[in-house]
């Protein structure tokens, strides 16, 4: 059986341009399917990662996203006494926080996208240990200044430290550059909440409160008092659980559209399989005759036969994962979320990836090579010395 193997292997130059049509295929198949996924885990790595146990992210009732909910200032002054939040010298560790969509350009095409406007004041600052400016200064209360992620002044025009961009009818100056680490919050802006909202006459509103818990991950005494209220209309979730159910329609999206598109490119690729595994029996003929005239069995001859065919599938999922990881990993993209505004991102490539891009490589392999193994391995040896006659 092994020397079979090789001699099948060891052909395959033979075959040069029927085998690369094949491989060819397969890592074009493999490289969009690792495409599509890499751009579903970049989505929900930065959704996911953006959560914390830490924190409690309360909404009004119903509200499937920031934009949707509606909070007073009598709601949050109720909530701020409720039990279960963290509290210290100043009170509770709350932050009431007003979020809105505004008007940007992509830096690339020029198209008009939604962009994230975030309200908050010194306790939202405060709650979000893991942000660090990285040029400029914060913006000051009462002023029309703001601080930009990092992926806005990357991906969208006008948003440089320094210069005036038109938001909403008031212009604001970019005074500072933020990271948040890879999460959501790479991509909002960010000012003074007093002045959002009277600069976009929304009263004593807010969209959001955060929390920071006294229990990591256990938002149940909040729960008590909201049930205990009637003032109180809130789901409550943990920032982790939140942004989770965040990223699941987006990333479930891209996922079940990339492998349905993957799956019908792979029928071509099949076929290509196919037609280079029949021409390799084709072009063997005799030496399979042979083969089973000296006394070999069908089953060294069926297992060489669609090992080739695995073979060359591998190589082509090798190729594909390759030209996935060196073009698309770590690129910057920004799609709309749930909130009707656009998330920035950053396509992802791990192990779960490309082994999912090499089992549907070797899929295909398998699926290619098997009826031809069969054929190769029940050709009658009459029929083979006539065909070689």
């Amino acid at each position: 059986m092994f020397a079979i193997i090789l001699l099948n292997l060891r052909t395959i130059p033979l075959r040069f341009w029927m085998s690369l049509a094949s491989v060819t295929a397969i890592a074009v198949v493999v490289a969009v399917l690792l495409t599509f996924l890499a751009m579903a885990n970049g989505f929900r790595t930065t959704l996911e990662g953006s959560g914390s146990d830490d924190f409690a992210m309360m909404l009004r009732s119903g509200s499937q996203a920031e934009l949707t909910s509606v909070l007073t200032r009598d709601q949050v002054n109720i909530i701020a006494e409720s039990a279960g939040i963290a509290r210290d010298h100043k009170g509770a560790l709350i932050s009431a926080e007003l979020y809105l969509t505004v008007d940007a350009k992509q830096r690339n095409s020029q198209s008009k996208v939604n962009l994230p406007f975030r309200g908050l004041d010194e306790r939202g600052l405060e709650l979000r240990p893991n942000i660090h400016l990285k040029a400029g200064r914060m913006f000051e209360p009462g002023k029309n200044e703001i601080v930009v992620g990092e992926a806005i002044q990357r991906e969208f025009a006008g948003f440089e430290l320094g210069n005036t961009v038109k938001l909403g009818n008031t212009e604001w100056q970019v005074v500072g550059i933020f990271s948040a680490r890879g999460s959501i919050f790479d991509g909002e802006i960010w000012t003074d909440v007093r002045t959002l909202q009277n600069q976009f006459n929304r009263g004593n509103t807010f969209q959001i409160v955060r929390a920071k818990l006294v229990n990591t991950g256990d938002v149940n005494p909040i729960l008590n008092a909201i049930n205990a209220d009637q003032r109180l209309n809130l789901d409550v979730k943990t920032e982790k659980a939140f942004y989770q159910k965040q990223s699941q329609g987006i990333s479930n999206l891209i996922f079940y559209i990339g492998w349905p598109l993957a799956i019908t490119m792979s029928l071509g690729a099949l076929a290509g399989a196919l037609n280079t595994m029949y021409n390799s029996v084709a072009q063997r003929t005799g030496e399979i005759a042979t083969l089973r005239a000296i006394g070999f069995s069908g089953l060294p001859i069926f297992t060489a036969t669609l090992l080739e065919s695995l073979v060359l599938s591998f190589v082509g999922g090798i190729i594909g994962t390759t030209i996935a990881f060196l073009f698309f990993d770590g690129i910057s993209a920004s799609t709309m979320g749930n909130g009707f505004t656009q998330i920035t991102f950053q396509f992802e490539m791990n192990a779960n990836v490309f082994i999912q891009g090499i089992i549907l490589a070797l899929t295909i392999g398998f699926s290619g090579g098997l009826h031809p193994a069969f054929r190769a391995a029940r050709l009658p040896v009459k029929q083979a010395f006539a065909t070689i006659r």
